[in-house]
């Protein structure tokens, strides 16, 4: 794995995404003063054609409001933008907006998207005729499934997970048609987490209308999940915290450190696999198929500096891109109970 230095300016730069589209590499992030909300946040597009060297095309506020968790995709062939907006200092968000462009540079008005309170995650499609997103609802505590043929007008589909405050979900298609997906679970865990934190992972086959509890994975609380399908199989990556205590470092506290991490993803779970260069405030990927592997995105604090998770929210932190082989990902070695 080889990994570079995207943006490091001084600014709190987080929540990235990515895609590959018209032969270039299009990554997202968020530039703000902190990691708690600020009405100066900003997102961020850049373009590449190798994923080392990136160009800036457009940058997007929230009209007054903290703008947040960027997510990219391509629907009909024009590049769209879902991101979401918050009012609360500690971020809260309450709405989703989006706006699309032709060329990266310019774009549409961010307007409102999907149902009322409902907060988007990363759109997928299998057909490149429908898309469908997961969201979740902060004050339902509830994960949802959407579908669109446009990427304007969203229909609700399904909603799962039970009680434990369900929050960010991904999704990926599988083989044969089912989707599989991976939502954080706060579990009622306050500064110091929750020893009931983790991550869900749910099935649903076509038309995905219900859902089915796959596993309840301990491993870690997926937050920021990205999912993408490699080697036949599923993969995620997301936030990890590599050593959980008692009473302040149970799964989730914010006294803890903390790893962008790549697992591996199924129906029984995850299974950790390898940390990203990473420390601090970290993780919010983003993952785009790239000349025969894989490009990923992330945010983190210098990780030379192995410090907790919230000293890390107070200072800047950089965005970086992983670039992953076939031949890299087949040789990691899966570590069970990591």
């Amino acid at each position: 794995m080889e990994t570079s230095v995207v943006v490091a300016d001084g600014l709190h730069n987080a929540f990235t995404d990515l895609v590959a589209w018209r032969g270039s590499l299009w990554l997202v992030y968020v530039a703000s003063p902190s990691h708690f909300a600020s009405p100066k946040s900003r997102l961020v597009l850049l373009r590449s054609s190798d994923a080392r060297e990136w160009q800036e095309l457009a940058r997007l506020g929230g009209s007054g409001e903290d703008i947040r968790d960027p997510k990219l995709a391509v629907i009909h062939d024009r590049l769209t933008l879902f991101a979401l907006l918050n009012r609360s200092f500690d971020p809260l968000p309450y709405k989703t907006v989006r706006a699309d462009s032709g060329d990266g540079q310019d774009w549409s008005p961010l307007v409102a998207a999907g149902p009322e309170g409902w907060l988007f995650g990363k759109p997928k499609t299998a057909d490149e005729k429908t898309w469908y997103v997961p969201a979740h609802h902060l004050q339902k505590g509830r994960a949802a499934l959407l579908r669109s043929s446009d990427g304007l007008h969203w229909e609700m589909l399904s909603s799962f997970c039970p009680a434990e405050k369900a929050d960010e979900t991904a999704i990926e298609f599988q083989p044969g048609g089912s989707l599989l997906a991976a939502t954080r679970l706060e579990a009622g865990g306050g500064l110091t987490g929750s020893p009931r934190a983790g991550s869900l992972l749910s099935m649903s086959t076509p038309p995905y209308t219900s859902w089915t509890e796959a596993a309840r994975s301990p491993v870690t609380r997926l937050d920021g999940p990205a999912l993408f399908p490699a080697l036949g199989g599923c993969y995620a990556v997301g936030r990890f915290q590599p050593r959980l205590a008692d009473p302040f470092g149970r799964q989730g506290s914010i006294f803890s450190r903390k790893r962008t991490s790549l697992f591996k993803a199924d129906a029984s779970g995850l299974t950790w696999l390898a940390d990203l260069p990473s420390a601090g405030d970290t993780a919010y990927a983003g993952v785009a198929s790239w000349n025969g592997g894989w490009a990923i995105s992330y945010y983190t604090s210098d990780p030379r500096r192995d410090g907790s998770w919230i000293m890390g929210m107070l200072r800047p932190t950089r965005i970086q891109v992983t670039r992953l082989s076939s031949s890299e990902l087949v040789n990691i070695t899966p570590q069970e109970g990591k």
